[in-house]
């Protein structure tokens, strides 16, 4: 992860010597790296949005050619390219997501394995706010915020892949959601756990990065409510 932790270094050092202030440093290279990634974001959601409206048709391809799993692939590709869709068009946007996300983990779990900048030896031991040691664990208050963060993104994003898939929910579909029910409540405790173990710093980056994906989902909801009201429109101009 050095590849990406090292760039990502020189640019909170290069944040600490503008703001001189170590957790302040860190929220606003979390901003940074959210605001970045939103293009990804962006479009993984878009994938997800043109998947969950094949899902009837393809719940008619099932019916039609489920008991020929060679014709049913077939004709399911045939699907995919008349809608301009792909089955995969989601996960090269999480692929690059989780890349950054472990390069900033490494960068702020051991900071001065990256960081070259002598002040920062002290910078990364800063107070800030109630915590005496940002280089130490934070026991409670940042652990518990950024698990309840945790909580409500990831619950968003769960009724977010729920919905989409309710138009022809399929086993895998049904099964996919009864894991991502049982992940939104183990996800923030696993989160709750290593927040109390790792430097505050990471937590802190952890806790800004959920409020941000907070936002991000209400604004994919709206994007979501236009596309419902545009297709009503489309199939009232149909019927007319």
């Amino acid at each position: 992860m050095s590849l990406l932790a090292t760039p990502l270094s020189y640019l909170l050092t290069l944040l600490y010597n503008l703001v001189h202030n170590y957790g302040i440093a860190i929220i606003i290279l979390t901003v940074i790296v959210k605001a970045a990634l939103y293009p990804v974001y962006a479009k993984s959601m878009k994938s997800t949005m043109k998947m969950g409206k094949l899902q009837p048709k393809m719940q008619e391809l099932q019916q039609k050619y489920g008991k020929d799993r060679e014709v049913y692939q077939q004709k399911v590709s045939e699907l995919y390219k008349e809608e301009g869709a792909s089955m995969y068009g989601g996960c090269l946007p999480m692929i690059v997501q989780m890349i950054v996300i472990m390069g900033l983990f490494a960068l702020l779990r051991t900071p001065m394995r990256y960081m070259t900048d002598e002040n920062m030896l002290y910078a990364i031991h800063e107070t800030f706010l109630w915590i005496p040691d940002l280089s130490q664990p934070d026991k409670w208050i940042l652990p518990l915020a950024a698990a309840a963060a945790t909580f409500i993104s990831y619950s968003m994003s769960s009724m977010q892949q729920m919905q989409t898939s309710m138009g022809g929910a399929t086993g895998n579909a049904a099964q996919g959601n009864m894991m991502g029910k049982m992940m939104k409540y183990f996800f923030p405790i696993m989160i709750l756990w290593f927040a109390r173990t790792y430097p505050a710093g990471l937590a802190i980056y952890w806790f800004g990065s959920q409020v941000i994906q907070i936002f991000y989902n209400l604004r994919f909801n709206q994007w979501k409510k236009q596309q419902a009201e545009e297709d009503k429109k489309a199939k009232k101009a149909k019927k007319k």
